[in-house]
């Protein structure tokens, strides 16, 4: 049995004890839930994979309590630095050069030269890692290529029994996961957009350039079939079928059988904070129902609308079914 935590003094001490005894523990940050091990115990890491069924060529993020610490095990460039100084703790995520003699085992980089390291924000996971005292390699609470969760209820629901332990933190107030970062060559890369909109690291950035589609997995979140529901989905949907689930932005379409709202005011930051859980609802509540599949409303692609955009164009990469006759997006 997983072991449900309390997020308190006695909870925190508890998951601490079984990081550092080698086992999985999920906890919430201000993104979602992560799946935490050892990240100096390569056996401990393994064990993350075991648990998600996740690709060991998908390298995985180390979490520190303080920046200082992190950079004790990647070389940081003064832009590294800057950004630290402005959004760490937070959900922002950098891919920088392995210092020589990082404590953090390989296979959490899956042996590449390159380290990814976040400083989260979140009270609950940053008591934990102080507590734990080393850094804690943490993906999402999940099995691999499913929805991210953010919520307990969420973590228990595909991992029950497969970990030691979940912190129950409540929900994830941002929502998507960190932002990411290569800082690792000549010039910054985005490799993942989310929790820290691309406007608001421009000051130090400047313009970002997107990593190509097939470039080397420095960091998670880059399979492009990723946070996939079981029935399948269609992006930017400006008409519905009777036998389609809605994930609705604004105004909803008419029409739908099932619907869940992400924010109808339009606010992203709002939207951001459901978009999981609403993938979640329709993809389980919809199968239950019989319908063919999910057709998503169309999110601005600004701010925080191009993390959601990013997961929905993961989550929908893939061939519908031939017998899907969903309303056709337009």
């Amino acid at each position: 049995m997983t072991e449900r935590l309390s997020p308190d003094e006695g909870g925190i001490a508890r998951a601490a004890a079984l990081l550092r005894a080698g086992e999985t523990v999920a906890f919430p940050t201000e993104t979602v839930y992560g799946l935490g091990a050892d990240a100096t115990d390569a056996r401990a890491v393994a064990a993350i994979f075991a648990a998600k069924g996740r690709p060991r060529f998908n390298p995985l993020i180390a979490h520190y309590a303080r920046a200082e610490a992190a950079f004790a095990d990647v070389v940081a460039t003064p832009l590294a630095a800057a950004l630290a100084e402005a959004f760490w703790p937070g959900p922002l995520t950098l891919v920088l050069p392995r210092r020589e003699g990082s404590r953090v085992a390989d296979l959490v980089s899956a042996g590449l030269s390159a380290l990814a390291v976040r400083v989260p924000a979140h009270p609950l996971a940053r008591a934990l890692l102080a507590a734990a005292a080393r850094p804690i390699a943490a993906p999402s609470a999940n099995r691999s290529g499913h929805v991210s969760p953010t919520s307990a209820a969420h973590v228990l629901a595909e991992l029950e029994g497969r970990i030691a332990a979940v912190i129950d933190g409540g929900a994830c107030p941002v929502g998507v996961e960190s932002t990411v970062l290569d800082l690792s060559g000549a010039a910054p890369r985005l490799l993942r957009p989310g929790g820290v909109s691309v406007e608001a690291l421009a000051p130090l950035t400047g313009p970002l350039a997107r990593a190509a589609g097939d470039a080397a997995l420095l960091s998670p979140g880059l399979l492009k079939s990723h946070y996939a529901p079981t029935l399948p989905l269609r992006r930017d949907a400006v008409r519905i079928a009777g036998n389609e689930a809605l994930l609705a932005f604004g105004a909803p379409l008419a029409g739908a059988a099932l619907v869940f709202q992400l924010s109808a005011e339009g606010d992203l930051d709002e939207a951001a904070a459901r978009l999981f859980a609403g993938l979640r609802f329709l993809d389980a509540e919809g199968s239950a129902r019989g319908l063919a599949g999910i057709a998503a409303m169309p999110v601005p692609e600004v701010g925080l609308g191009l993390a959601i955009n990013d997961r929905l164009a993961r989550a929908a990469y893939r061939e519908a079914p031939a017998s899907w006759e969903g309303g056709k997006s337009g």
